[in-house]
């Protein structure tokens, strides 16, 4: 017999796991901030995230059954499937046809760094690496672009934006 404390609530023990997954992330990060500083962390999660997004992607690709190329439609399923959304509130809207936008309304990364006295975390570039990564095994035509992110100036709505979207058909995708 198993005793578990989360036994009848099986979505709270995975957003446990979540925050769980979070603090690593946040405690490996603020290490490598302290031993190197700022910039050669970042250049080093840069490196675990394009990885683990991508791993993140293929293993929510398999386990929803997405098409390959699915397009904005199976990137929108798996996007509501990461990690990030058990414990961050999220936002995504289809503004046309070829578009997904996704706004994170919260953030425990910068709550955290807030709560603790630390400066807004620069993520704009980490951010970039992780949703081309995650998207690109999704469906390699769909290209992303910052809407808006820390560093840059706090937006009324959301902490940071980011805008998938299809090229047109004879474009070639970078």
């Amino acid at each position: 017999m198993v005793n578990r404390s989360c036994q009848d609530s099986p979505g709270l023990e995975l957003v446990d796991a979540a925050k769980n997954w979070h603090a690593i992330d946040g405690l490996w990060f603020l290490a490598v901030e302290a031993m190197f500083g700022m910039d050669e962390a970042i250049a080093c999660d840069k490196e675990v995230w394009a990885r683990f997004s991508a791993i993140e992607a293929k293993r929510i690709k398999k386990r929803l059954e997405l098409p390959d190329n699915g397009g904005l439609d199976a990137l929108e399923k798996a996007l509501s499937h990461r990690l990030f959304s058990l414990i961050n509130e999220q936002r995504v809207t289809r503004t046309d046809p070829r578009t997904l936008e996704y706004h994170m309304v919260t953030c425990r990364t910068q709550s955290s760094r807030d709560r603790d006295g630390l400066p807004k975390f620069p993520c704009r570039e980490l951010g970039l690496v992780e949703h081309r990564s995650f998207s690109r095994v999704i469906d390699p035509r769909i290209k992303v672009e910052c809407i808006s992110c820390p560093p840059d100036p706090p937006a009324q709505n959301f902490i940071c934006g980011w805008r998938f979207f299809m090229p047109p058909e004879n474009e070639k995708c970078l």
